[in-house]
């Protein structure tokens, strides 16, 4: 048996050689459950994988309690007091990129996981222990892990493979730490960095030492202690804080160039390009975009995520918690608007006056984004088909009129059919169109 220096020695290896310590901390789990206790076995961890086996934890084939379902969580999260430093937390702390191999954790104060932002395979590797929003990572959830320390003891906590109670967690290393709140003290809730041992590096703690700093003080500057309020709850904040909680509505203007969004009817909030490009992206795809996706579509071969969760961050700063990460897309609970949506609404009700009426520019008109411009072609020719379907000679003749329909040969075609070449309504039409083919020729 390793003497308690050995041990000691032996734990500087998860950073130098985390394969060959994993295995000697196998051996020694083996022979602690077997009821012979292994020095590279902390008594800390002993104690508490007694009070995990007492609970009812199986280290060979526990699965953690699900508190609440996925989406259940993410509603809960969005009304949480730790909603508010989400945004910096990842920021500083998450890796979305394609070979990030860690994922950033926050919990409840309870255990119970709210969020959880990282890369694809870090993802996929997480599911297949079910460390997912809604799962409870407390003893009596799950066994013995950083997280259940950090809730237990009150401070940061690091474990490496065989030091969680259950096998399945023995190729996963986990640092964490409490975010408690600054004026009272409660624990709010437990900030984790996870993933696979060889994730783990000497500055993991630092990290999240740093990360919890930084959530205690964004905290202080943007609230004030709610006396007698539950731990997690928010307190009361200014409305704009709290605009695009649970139940909020957001309206995106997107046609023409001036976008701009309102949150819950309040005043028009203008928006950069580039905002309104990835708010139209998420509006077009409800189940969302990794960064890696949003930063490909948006900024092309050469983007990085980096650059989506900064314009992300400034979003959430102008309109509140309004779109979740990981994938990128509107949180649960905000009611999304989009003045193009309501277009297509009408055209799908076969209210084809009322689309047009409603269609005053196209898609975010000055982007010269692919895939907006896209977006931007299918509007437009969804509207001008419907309106050439109608056959009514004064709705075709008003589509020509327009920016949007000037371009159209079919809407043209219809109107000489329909009005006669000697209509001098047509001639309007062939004027203007022979214009801009010159333009164009030019």
């Amino acid at each position: 048996m390793p003497t308690p220096d050995a041990a000691a020695q032996a734990r500087d290896l998860r950073f130098t050689s985390p394969l060959e310590y994993a295995r000697a901390l196998r051996h020694a789990h083996e022979a602690t459950i077997s009821g012979r206790p292994d020095p590279n076995i902390a008594p800390s961890l002993v104690t508490s994988w007694q009070r995990s086996l007492a609970l009812g934890i199986d280290p060979d084939r526990h699965r953690p309690v699900h508190r609440h379902d996925v989406s259940e969580a993410r509603l809960l999260g969005a009304e949480h007091r730790l909603a508010v430093v989400m945004p910096a937390l990842s920021q500083l702390l998450a890796d979305e990129t394609t070979d990030g191999r860690h994922l950033l954790i926050v919990t409840d104060h309870l255990g119970e996981v709210l969020w959880r932002i990282g890369s694809r395979r870090a993802l996929r590797q997480a599911d297949s222990l079910e460390f997912v929003e809604g799962a409870d990572w407390s003893e009596s959830g799950v066994g013995t892990n950083a997280i259940s320390e950090a809730l237990f003891t009150g401070n940061a906590a690091q474990l490496f493979s065989a030091e969680h109670l259950v096998r399945t967690h023995h190729d996963w290393a986990c640092t964490a730490a409490p975010i408690r709140d600054p004026f009272t003290g409660e624990v709010l809730g437990i900030l984790d960095v996870s993933g696979p041992i060889q994730s783990m590096t000497p500055d993991s703690l630092r990290m999240v030492r740093c990360g919890v700093r930084l959530a205690e003080e964004l905290l202080k500057s943007a609230a004030t202690p709610a006396v007698g309020a539950a731990a997690g709850r928010a307190p009361a904040r200014p409305a704009a804080n709290t605009r695009s909680g649970l139940g909020s509505t957001l309206t995106l203007r997107i046609l023409g160039d001036k976008p701009a969004a309102e949150v819950d009817g309040g005043v028009p909030l203008a928006l950069t390009l580039r905002r309104a490009e990835i708010l139209a992206m998420l509006a077009s795809r409800s189940s969302g975009w990794s960064a890696e996706e949003l930063a490909y579509e948006i900024y092309g071969e050469d983007g990085a995520a980096a650059s989506v969760r900064t314009e992300m961050h400034r979003i959430r700063g102008l309109l509140g918690n309004v779109v979740e990460p990981n994938p990128y897309r509107f949180a649960a609970g905000v009611q999304v608007k989009t003045d193009a949506s309501m277009v297509t609404a009408h055209l799908r009700a076969g209210r084809v006056t009322e689309a047009l009426a409603a269609y005053p520019a196209k898609l975010l008109t000055r982007s010269a984004n692919f895939a907006i411009e896209l977006m931007r072609d299918e509007l437009n020719e969804a509207v001008g088909a419907s309106v050439r379907a109608s056959g009514e000679a004064e709705m075709i003749l008003r589509w020509c009129s327009t920016d949007m329909g000037a371009e159209d040969p079919s809407a043209a075609a219809a109107v000489e059919q329909i009005a006669g070449t000697d209509d001098p309504r047509f001639q309007l039409v062939r004027a203007k169109m022979a214009r801009m083919d010159r333009e164009l020729r030019a």
